[in-house]
């Protein structure tokens, strides 16, 4: 799989939004948790009510500027997060700045979980759409983990779909085409958007997906041609999401399979 440079550039549209010297999240005031705010992040909607409830104490709504780094590769993880509104990238980052995104996590997910103290992040965690989500400290899942119940099996399952997703991307980055990875990405947004429309500059596809920016631009352009999406001043706009399915073909459809077999087992949790 190629990899892009991280430039400057990009770098600095990461972090654009954040207030000068912040490095701290907006917290919103307590009381921040409900049931029913809670349960946008679908796993923690496949909880009893009552293992969800005894979280509470533990969570915080948090906000998810984006850009904002969550953890980075090798670091201590001392928090876990449940996004909401926001998505998140897990990205893998090389010594030189090289960067290629290995999972995408929104509102079915979780991310920062370590199930033995001191463990430390296998990847980078970046906030790629702004939004909100809940967190907890890493311990505490741990002991809510060890006390068994719904919330260990949930927690398997999840994993079991990441990297499913993981292992298709990775299949994906060496064998399919630069139309077949850019449908995949999109697809994978539009899976954990409310519209169809996603603000993306080419740049970002291009570091995100560790190919040029160039063929990007081509690609983007084919399937513009061919009435699948508008892309216009970094907002692109699907107008075809069935014609995006076909074309991605098993580059999205087996990770998609495995999420969707993920949704109906917490149904039975």
């Amino acid at each position: 799989m190629n990899n892009t440079q991280l430039s400057v550039s990009a770098k600095n549209s990461l972090s654009r939004s954040m207030p000068v010297g912040s490095s701290e999240f907006k917290v919103a005031s307590r009381p921040v948790v409900s049931y029913s705010g809670a349960q946008q992040n679908e796993l923690l909607a496949a909880l009893p009510r009552e293992a969800l409830e005894a979280l509470f104490e533990h969570l915080e709504l948090v906000q998810l500027p984006f850009g904002k780094e969550l953890f980075e590769f090798g670091s201590k993880l001392e928090y876990v997060y449940f996004p909401t509104t926001a998505i998140l990238s897990l990205l893998y980052v090389m010594e030189d700045g090289a960067t290629t995104e290995i999972a995408v996590v929104g509102h079915e997910g979780v991310v920062g979980v370590s199930m033995f103290a001191g463990e430390r992040a296998m990847c980078t965690a970046v906030v790629q759409s702004a939004g909100y989500g809940y967190r907890m400290k890493a311990q505490a899942l741990r002991d809510a983990f060890n006390q068994g119940g719904a919330l260990p099996q949930l927690l398997m399952r999840y994993n079991a779909a990441l990297f499913a997703q993981m292992a298709q991307n990775a299949v994906g980055g060496r064998h399919s085409s630069i139309e077949q990875k850019l449908c995949r990405w999109l697809l994978d947004r539009l899976d954990r958007s409310p519209s169809n429309e996603l603000k993306v500059t080419q740049e970002m596809i291009s570091i995100m997906l560790g190919v040029r920016r160039e063929s990007i631009t081509a690609a983007a352009g084919k399937l513009q041609e061919d009435g699948m999406i508008t892309y216009r001043r970094g907002n692109i706009t699907v107008i075809d999401r069935e014609g995006l399915e076909r074309y991605a073909g098993e580059c999205y459809k087996v990770a998609k399979t495995e999420y969707d077999r993920l949704l109906a087992d917490v149904a039975c949790c």
